[in-house]
């Protein structure tokens, strides 16, 4: 990844939750879990997420996710259902 240079190389917990739309406790979370690269720094021991270690987490969800829905196909009633409800949001979509 190319950090542009307006972008900061770390992320604050809190910007890190901002980025993937969930909390704060989240985020901690999966750092003490180890599934998000952090360090502690200062004193006060204040995490902070380099930028390219949430890119590569970013990535991993996308692997994993990809990984289920190819071991998870839609198949009969599943995908007809799924078919008919965007049906349905397409119709209330229509002016």
């Amino acid at each position: 990844m190319t950090r542009m240079a307006d972008q900061p190389r770390f992320l604050l917990l809190a910007d890190v939750a901002e980025i993937l739309n969930t909390s704060v406790a989240q985020v901690y979370a999966l750092v003490r879990r180890k599934e998000l690269k952090a360090m502690k720094i200062g004193g006060r021991g204040q995490w902070r997420v380099q930028a390219s270690d949430l890119e590569d987490y970013i990535q991993r969800m996308y692997d994993q996710a990809d990984t289920f829905i190819d071991d998870h196909p839609f198949t009969g009633k599943d995908a007809e259902d799924l078919e008919r409800e965007a049906e349905d949001v397409g119709d209330d979509l229509e002016v």
